[in-house]
């Protein structure tokens, strides 16, 4: 049989085979370009959110969990010091031992906490925490030099950064006046006899976006069922 002169694939129509298999090609990586962007972008805002939530359900749990120490202030590495309330209550720092820890959560021991505001590296401050393990009373009146008067904090490197890029950053503290009769009310220096009844952590977000969970206001409760002049761990 005599073949057509006409058949098979010319030289041009194999270019333009190539060139459509091209741009399909290039389409389909641009698509998947933008796919793994916008996977990448979510995993990253799912993680700042989590970060968010998990900083401020630590705090809380920290908080709530402060143990009514008594430690004799001032004594130094030789002892005897004035026992006061372990609670430093300021603006910008706070010092008390809680049951709650990064590392055990609220299986370990008790941890000597220090939270406050020091300035962050991109503007704007952050919001950190170091813990240091509670031995014992002697042992936490070595921050202290004497009834609400304690040694400055300052960052490390097992400093854990609680909230970062934030405008502001302060503690209030609510206190029950001396006068029963008096409503609560809410201090930035907390130099009471006692323990707050509650510990309030303003923050608000250097750069506020509604498409982030941005940091928010925290809330805790105090509740200590006991006196300050029982010793703790004893029965009165």
């Amino acid at each position: 049989m005599k073949r057509s002169s006409t058949a098979g694939v010319t030289l041009m129509e194999l270019l333009i085979a190539v060139l459509l298999l091209s741009l399909l090609s290039a389409g389909l990586m641009f698509a998947l370009r933008i796919g793994l962007n916008a996977y990448s972008k979510t995993q990253t805002r799912l993680m700042d959110n989590r970060r968010v939530a998990g900083a401020q359900r630590i705090l809380q749990q920290e908080l709530e969990g402060l143990v009514p120490v008594v430690a004799p202030c001032g004594g130094g590495m030789d002892g005897g010091g004035t026992p006061a309330a372990f609670f430093q209550g300021e603006p910008e720092n706070m010092r008390l031992v809680s049951t709650f820890s990064l590392q055990g959560a609220w299986r370990g021991k008790p941890q000597m906490l220090e939270i406050f505001v020091i300035p962050g590296d991109q503007g704007g401050v952050r919001l950190v925490v170091n813990e240091v393990p509670y031995p014992g009373p002697p042992a936490a009146g070595r921050f202290c030099v004497g009834p609400h008067k304690f040694f400055s904090a300052s960052a490390g490197p097992n400093s854990f950064v609680l909230a970062d890029r934030l405008a502001f950053c302060r503690f209030t503290y609510l206190e029950q006046p001396s006068d029963t009769n008096s409503p609560l009310r809410w201090i930035p220096h907390f130099t009471g006899d006692d323990w707050p009844r509650a510990v309030r952590i303003e923050m608000a977000p250097l750069e506020p976006d509604a498409s982030r969970l941005q940091p928010i206001s925290v809330v805790a409760p105090i509740r200590i069922l006991r006196r300050l002049e029982t010793a703790y761990g004893t029965l009165p």
